[in-house]
């Protein structure tokens, strides 16, 4: 019997036992009350509070930019909607790399003022420390390797991760790092499809693929891409599943329109 159909409240343990099953599991960005309040109603397992709210809902060109305390509103705007769904925050870039102490500081704010239920941070190897930290706290941890957008500077360019074999072979050794350390889950950013197969193979935590293929254990997205609010960022592996942009845009010009030629309000809309 599928896992999902039992579930009241998705916990790390649901998704351990929808790895098990073969169950996959299904992940979206939220970054507010309203919008994650019809995701958790929809039925998602988790709800990534994303550093993407850098690019998304603050205009920056990458995720460097937003704070902790502008994750911790957002996170805590999330969490007041979620229901059913796990609620997963990132850390953002500066709280965490370096530093273990800081990195636990961060996680333990994240927790107590958001109420979220894990803390997701980017790297391998070279967090292992902040990771462990983190973890003797009692609080659940989601890594995230091949493209990781914090070290965008370093990487120089968005392209696929992992193409050649040193890093290839690297991204595995980091993803099994993960699971000795303690972490719940991975996500895996944009790297080929074969590779991410073997990483879901070779460990048993769940692995979730973002331009990663189809042959790992879920899927992420950014809400506001699938949606199509946003436009101009349109990657292989983003499926929009909406055109909410022209139907937002649409309805604000009928709003315009009907405001100029004095149809709105009508008799009906006012006392």
């Amino acid at each position: 019997m599928s896992v999902h159909k039992n579930v009241k409240r998705v916990t790390t343990h649901t998704l351990q036992a929808m790895k098990e099953a073969g169950d996959k599991i299904s992940m979206l960005t939220s970054y507010d009350y309203s919008l994650a309040k019809i995701v958790d109603d929809a039925g998602i397992d988790i709800i990534l509070v994303g550093d993407s709210a850098s690019n998304v809902m603050a205009g920056h060109e990458t995720t460097l930019p937003i704070t902790l305390d502008q994750m911790i509103y957002h996170g805590a705007s999330v969490v007041r909607a979620a229901n059913r769904c796990l609620v997963v925050v990132d850390l953002p870039f500066g709280s965490y790399q370096g530093n273990s102490r800081a990195a636990l500081d961060s996680s333990i704010r994240v927790m107590k003022e958001t109420g979220a239920h894990a803390i997701k941070l980017e790297g391998g190897a070279e967090v292992k420390e902040s990771i462990i930290r983190i973890l003797t706290a009692g609080i659940p941890v989601m890594g995230h390797l091949g493209l990781t957008p914090q070290s965008i500077y370093k990487f120089g360019t968005y392209s696929v991760r992992a193409k050649e074999d040193e890093e290839a072979a690297k991204l595995i050794e980091d993803a099994k790092l993960l699971e000795e350390i303690g972490c719940f889950a991975l996500v895996l950013e944009k790297i080929p499809a074969k590779l991410a197969k073997k990483v879901a193979e070779a460990i048993t935590i769940p692995v979730i693929g973002i331009g990663a293929g189809h042959e790992v254990d879920g899927q992420v997205l950014v809400l506001h891409d699938m949606l199509g609010i946003t436009s101009e960022f349109s990657p292989r592996f983003l499926r929009r599943y909406a055109n909410l942009y022209d139907v937002i845009k649409g309805s604000v010009e009928q709003y315009i329109d009907d405001v100029r030629r004095v149809d709105f309000p009508n008799d009906s809309e006012q006392y």
